[in-house]
């Protein structure tokens, strides 16, 4: 996922929260039911009233925790990792501590009104009041950093494919997004007034399903495959690990809260979770990971065999005497005055040249493979050239912005609309469009569309050279791509936005 994508998400989750809690609070604010501060409040012989002892002070609150979010996660904690920005990201992050931390002591001294009576002066009050306050807000603070710190370690190991992919780093991987799951489930626990109690059953709950899943993922369910044995046996496996793991977390449990109840909720949750949750995900991610490794073994040994017969290929042909045979007839061509002849040779071969040369790079220059292009389409327009009723559009830019890409990707496409979209019989049209910006391509290509006829071989392959290259595109350019193909009963049309990297 790109990081412009998270951000909406993040924004807009953070947004609906916000909004449903304002919601629930107006909504409730008619009813005027009896709450814990109201019985507080008569209990102290004073005046409650919903509009300033409850309303406003839960307003204020959630307005606090959100917009902290906000500046923190999109403004302050980004420029924090810019030299250049830090002073003014360290100016607003103490502005946001200050703010922060005396909104909630003047809402605390409203919404906790009949606490004043617990203190022998006033003054001893508001210390106390403004001391919540702003440890309030460090936590605060604190917790949304850590969020941003796992979401920043997140998008690392994601943006990094070779980190990605080893098994030691996956499984840091996802025990960080782990991590980021409670952190977020102990934010909301916070700005809700959670109770310790319930906290501490979330966090352990949470981190011994992280635990479990991640055992089940990489040793459990793996040791179940080598024995033969089914889901039934993996099954009862995390039964018993469940059990197991009760012990040390209601241990840990009573350290903090020494009372049988405590106990008992962590078993309630911790045993269900396991069995419904851990034993369900695990599994489904290791069919979904075991699913995508063979397609990638499957696709590694045919580009084996692939690059194999080409090697063969260039083993039988000396580039060196083609070429040279090429160029004496291109010489020849000229002096016979056959210039479009001669046109077409020297195309092709430029063409043999990139197929036996650049063509088994991982990554070439994008002008290379756009010369390529360009020649193809000459050579085409050369063949088609006789016809009137063929129109053939190119609006190629040129490249002058240092990008690379994977070779022969962007032909295929041509090579469909020129095989498919042109008929001597029957008016055709084709045009191409590619330009970038920045470091985004986008290609466009469109084409009439003739039926094959039923004595034409190539009628039942149409399309594969299509698949092809999605596939490629799905695994060289994960998140990284969007392709869109439409097509009518007399138009075909596809659109290819790609995000390519610079030569370093």
């Amino acid at each position: 996922m790109k990081l412009k994508d998270l951000s909406k998400i993040e924004f807009w989750v953070a947004t609906g929260l916000y909004g449903f809690a304002i919601l629930l609070l107006i909504s409730n604010s008619g009813e005027r039911t009896p709450n814990h501060t109201e019985s507080l409040m008569k209990g102290a012989n004073l005046h409650y009233s919903y509009i300033s002892n409850y309303l406003f002070p839960e307003l204020f609150r959630f307005s606090i925790l959100y917009f902290s979010f906000l500046l923190l996660n999109f403004c302050i904690l980004p420029a924090l990792f810019k030299p250049k920005d830090r002073a003014m990201a360290i100016i607003m992050l103490i502005c946001l501590f200050l703010v922060t931390g005396l909104v909630t002591s003047v809402v605390y001294t409203y919404s906790k009104e009949y606490m004043f009576s617990d203190f022998s002066t006033l003054n001893e009050a508001y210390n106390y009041f403004f001391l919540r306050g702003f440890s309030y807000s460090t936590w605060l603070i604190l917790i949304i950093g850590i969020y941003a710190a796992l979401k920043k370690l997140i998008i690392y190991f994601n943006d990094n494919d070779s980190l990605q992919y080893e098994p030691n780093n996956r499984m840091k991987l996802e025990a960080v997004f782990g991590g980021a799951f409670w952190f977020v489930g102990l934010l909301l626990l916070i700005a809700g007034h959670g109770n310790f109690a319930v906290m501490l059953c979330w966090t352990l709950v949470t981190c011994s399903t992280v635990c479990i899943i991640i055992f089940s993922i990489y040793y459990l369910i793996p040791q179940v495959k080598r024995e033969g044995k089914t889901f039934r046996h993996y099954f009862w496996k995390i039964c018993l690990i469940a059990i197991l793991s009760s012990v040390p977390l209601v241990l840990l449990a009573l350290l903090y809260n020494n009372r049988a109840e405590m106990a008992v909720a962590v078993i309630a949750f911790h045993v269900p979770t396991q069995l419904i949750v851990s034993t369900s995900l695990s599994w489904f991610i290791y069919k979904k990971r075991s699913a995508t490794h063979a397609e990638l073994t499957s696709l590694k040994t045919e580009l084996g065999r692939s690059d194999a017969s080409l090697s063969f290929l260039r083993s039988q042909i000396n580039p060196h005497f083609l070429f040279n045979a090429l160029n004496t007839l291109y010489g020849t061509a000229l002096q016979e005055k056959a210039e479009r002849t001669g046109e077409g040779i020297q195309k092709l071969g430029d063409m043999m040249r990139f197929m036996l040369q650049e063509n088994l790079q991982d990554k070439i220059s994008l002008t290379r493979d756009i010369d390529y292009l360009n020649n193809y389409i000459a050579l085409q327009k050369l063949r088609t050239s006789p016809s009137s009723s063929i129109v053939i559009e190119t609006q190629i830019d040129e490249q002058l912005n240092n990008l690379v890409i994977a070779p022969m990707l962007l032909i295929p496409f041509v090579e469909n609309a020129f095989k498919h979209g042109i008929s001597l019989q029957e008016p055709s049209h084709i045009k191409i469009t590619l330009q970038t910006k920045e470091s985004t391509l986008y290609f466009d290509v469109q084409n009439s569309i003739h039926l094959k006829g039923d004595n034409d071989p190539e009628k039942l392959q149409s399309g594969i050279g299509l698949q092809n290259v999605k596939r490629r595109l799905t695994l060289l350019y994960p998140n990284q791509h969007e392709l869109l193909i439409r097509e009518s009963a007399t138009t075909f049309f596809i659109h290819l936005t790609l995000q390519l990297q610079r030569n370093s």
